[in-house]
């Protein structure tokens, strides 16, 4: 897996995993809304330390225009 998304991007996925992991564990969102921000959270959370976006992957998008992993 090489890196593909931008120091930018990855700290925008930081914030809103944070984000998302503050808004479940103190209760302001609950149930099944709560459930899928916490997983997508998750999957922010990961993208973030390996630089490898599968979405990016996929649809064929290198944005990092050759700048190595942070």
């Amino acid at each position: 897996m090489q890196p593909n998304m931008l120091f930018s991007d990855r700290i925008i996925r930081l914030l809103f995993a944070i984000l998302f992991f503050v808004l479940y564990f103190s209760n302001h969102i609950s149930g099944a809304v709560g459930t899928a921000l916490l997983a997508l959270g998750c999957v922010f959370f990961l993208n973030n330390f390996t630089g490898f976006c599968p979405v990016y992957w996929v649809l064929g998008f290198k944005i990092n225009n050759g700048q190595k992993g942070v």
